[in-house]
Order: C-alpha cells, then sequence, then structure tokens
C-alpha cells in the first residue's frame, strides 16, 4: 500500500484540508500506517497533480485560507482499482523476534526489559483501542463481540472491522511477550547467578 491510498481512504470518508487531513490520520488510519505531517502535504500537492483530488480554497476569519481537498472520479476510480489488488500477505520485520531467537549469545536480562518494554507499549495500545470501541460502538462486554457485525453497516461496519482487527493485534502481542517473559525471566535469574549456567543450547 502507498500513502496515497491510505489518504484517498481518509478523503473519501471525509474531505478536509492536509491540517485536518493529518490530524484525522494521526488518530485514525495512523494506526496502521505511518507518515509525518510533511508526507501528508507532499503525497496531497502530487495527487492533486495526478488528477486523483480535486481542491478547493475557502476562507477563514481571522486565518489564512484553507485548501480543502476531496477525491474525484479519478481519484475513486484508483481507490477501487487498489482495493481489488492482491494484497502482499509477506511477514513484517520483526526485529524483537530475531533477538529473541538469538538470546543463548546474549544478557536475557536485557532482553526481558526489552520485551517487557514492548508488552507496554502494545498495551497502551490495546487500552486506546477498547477506548475507541467503547466510544465509537457501546463498549466491550466480557466476550469481547459488541455490537456485533450484524447490527452494522456501511462505513461503520467497516471501521468497526478495521478496530477489532487492530484489538486483536495487539491483544495477541500482549500475550505473546506474557509468554515470553514467562519462560525467559527464570532464565535470565540463572544467567546473572552464573552465566554459563544460564546459556541455553541452539
Amino acid at each position: 500500500m502507498a500513502l496515497e491510498h491510505a489518504l484517498l481512504v481518509s478523503l473519501t470518508e471525509r474531505a478536509g484540508s492536509g491540517y485536518e487531513l493529518a490530524r484525522r490520520f494521526d488518530k485514525s488510519i495512523g494506526f496502521f500506517w505511518r507518515a509525518t505531517h510533511q508526507q501528508i502535504y507532499r503525497v496531497l500537492k502530487r495527487m492533486e497533480e495526478s488528477g486523483w483530488l480535486s481542491s478547493e480554497t475557502v476562507a477563514q476569519e481571522s486565518r489564512p485560507d484553507k485548501k480543502v481537498y476531496s477525491v474525484n472520479e479519478a481519484g475513486r476510480a484508483e481507490l477501487a482499482r487498489w482495493i481489488a489488488a492482491p494484497t502482499d500477505t509477506s511477514m513484517p520485520r520483526n526485529e524483537l523476534g530475531v533477538k529473541i531467537r538469538a538470546a543463548a549469545y546474549g544478557d536475557i536480562g536485557a532482553l526481558c526489559d526489552e520485551v517487557a518494554r514492548h508488552r507496554e507499549q502494545h498495551n497502551q495500545r490495546l487500552e486506546l483501542f477498547r477506548l475507541i470501541e467503547k466510544r465509537d460502538f457501546g463498549g466491550s462486554p466480557p466476550d469481547g463481540q459488541s455490537p456485533a457485525p450484524d447490527q452494522l453497516s456501511g462505513a461503520p461496519l467497516h471501521q468497526y472491522l478495521v478496530l477489532r482487527a487492530g484489538i486483536r493485534v495487539e491483544s495477541g502481542f500482549v500475550e505473546w511477550c506474557d509468554e515470553v517473559l514467562q519462560a525467559l525471566q527464570p532464565r535470565a535469574t540463572a544467567q546473572h547467578a552464573d552465566p554459563k549456567k544460564g546459556e541455553t543450547q541452539r
């Protein structure tokens, strides 16, 4: 996926200026696709030059005029083409996984600290996603499946399904970190007491 397609999705949902789009991007698609505000501004200009976007200058009281972008027919055609195209299913890079693979050759305690740091970051994002679910879709009951997808339609359904993916991914990563820490922390203690005993064979 190119940044252009992520921006097409966001602008299809609601037209906006570069500033508004960058702020909105941070709170939605930005969870899945990272981009700086400067990148967004540059790509918006390129998309308009490519004929995918139309723009309108809107006057603002006590502030400079703003340029509001919207997706035109060519942009919607490109979005439809991209949606129908095959998606890359290759596994993303996981540096932490490679480090764990090499745990026998390093300081396992330091590695456990790094795993715990990753766990905390992913748990914070999980809590944020659950707050969004509660705010926008009525909360998370014990089974974590409310509202049922058949109660939604259109854009709210599509947004909810992506949010649920984020919740499942982050929840799974937190559980994996817990599993790693449970397995490695006793070995870290042993390695600290006696580095030779703490080593494990490949």
